[in-house]
């Protein structure tokens, strides 16, 4: 199972180093602003161009910044090994080398780290706050420069001061052999004396001052000197403490991973309960239809026997009608019959009748004829 390290626990489990700054690993005055995770990878430093696998999975890469000397720092740690300790200045450069893969120069480390990230949204999001740090940088060291600019001119303008407060004594010298010559001369020196004793009187002052301060120095080096070796102690408690949390942390990750396996588990029985209830009122459902139907068929089955006995007249009825039709059926023939012997009859007379109409219409034309000859014979008479 892999192990996954997290800077929140380096902080918790650092020791107590009294003043001691650790170089490699975030103080608890540098606070993360941005994570991320990725490979690591530096480059060969005896061919500068073959990429040498710093870490064999991904790992946890950040920038932390402290607000105290007002600088950043990209950090990675793999288990108990510092992979990544560079402080970003703004001389440096992020180079995007493919889709997936970022490198930059570190001088200070005298080599050239490379991150390879599982996406490119990520790698993007890399660059954009390494620009970010790298302008924040820029713009720290910028006011850096003018404060020591500022503290420098200071120093020239009380360096200059301090020829012209020393001249006087020369002038001093010089003048104290013309004293009987000059009267307000004298008394020009005599401020002027008066004010370079003073001038003494302070420095002797600042002198005192100076040396409280390099004794308090001192005493503060020797208490870091003692912390540093206290510290050097409390590193191998440090480690054997790192080692006691990794050893409990893959404890922790694997009860984890058994308690999300039995979320699982549960998550999956929790969906079939689901499935089967709903499954249970569908069946549910059918036999309440199931019921209804049962229930129609029994007022069915009480109607049957009326039905059997309606079946029954029916029936009898259907008998009678059939005996009723056979006998409309003969009385059928025989008017078929009739109507045959009456279409042949009618026929006949048919035949009869045009033989009658035509023999009458001859004895009309004769009849016409007749009364034509009438006519002629009473014109001619």
């Amino acid at each position: 199972m892999s192990y996954k390290k997290d800077f929140s626990s380096v902080a918790y489990h650092r020791p107590q180093t009294h003043g001691f700054i650790s170089p490699v690993l975030p103080h608890a005055r540098e606070q993360p602003i941005f994570t991320t995770r990725a490979h690591v990878f530096q480059i060969d430093p005896s061919t500068k161009k073959n990429w040498v696998p710093a870490s064999k999975q991904a790992v946890t890469v950040s920038y932390f910044y402290d607000s105290t000397r007002n600088s950043y720092r990209i950090i990675s740690v793999d288990g108990s090994k510092v992979i990544i300790n560079s402080t970003i200045t703004p001389n440096m450069t992020f180079t995007k080398t493919s889709q997936k893969f970022g490198q930059w120069a570190d001088s200070r480390a005298n080599t050239v780290f490379g991150l390879g990230f599982s996406s490119e949204q990520q790698l993007a999001k890399f660059a954009e706050k390494f620009q970010e740090v790298k302008e924040a940088a820029k713009l720290a060291r910028d006011k850096s420069q003018e404060k020591t600019e500022a503290s420098s001119n200071h120093s020239q303008e009380s360096g200059r001061e301090t020829p012209s407060s020393t001249q006087p004594s020369s002038i001093n010298g010089t003048d104290d052999e013309k004293a009987c010559h000059a009267g307000p001369v004298e008394a020009h020196l005599k401020s002027e004396n008066d004010r370079l004793k003073s001038a003494v009187a302070q420095g002797t002052t600042n002198a005192k001052k100076w040396e409280t301060e390099l004794q308090t120095l001192r005493d503060s080096n020797a208490r870091l000197i003692d912390s540093l070796e206290e510290s050097a102690t409390n590193v191998e408690q440090w480690k054997k403490q790192l080692a006691a949390c990794k050893e409990e942390s893959d404890h922790l990750q694997i009860k984890i991973a058994e308690l999300e396996a039995q979320c699982e588990e549960v998550e999956n029985q929790k969906e079939n309960n689901a499935k089967l209830s709903l499954r249970l009122e569908e069946l549910k459902a059918d036999i309440q239809e199931k019921d209804l139907e049962l229930e129609n068929l029994r007022k069915q089955a009480e109607i049957i026997p009326k039905l059997m006995e309606e079946c029954e007249l029916m029936t009898q009825k259907l008998q009678t009608a059939e005996l009723k039709n056979q006998e409309m059926g003969k009385r059928m023939e025989t008017l078929q019959a009739d109507i045959g012997e009456s279409e042949l009859k009618q026929s006949m007379l048919k035949s009869e009748l045009k033989k009658f109409m035509d023999v009458l219409d001859g004895k009309i034309d004769e009849l016409h004829e007749f009364r034509q000859g009438l006519s002629k014979l009473g014109v001619d008479n």
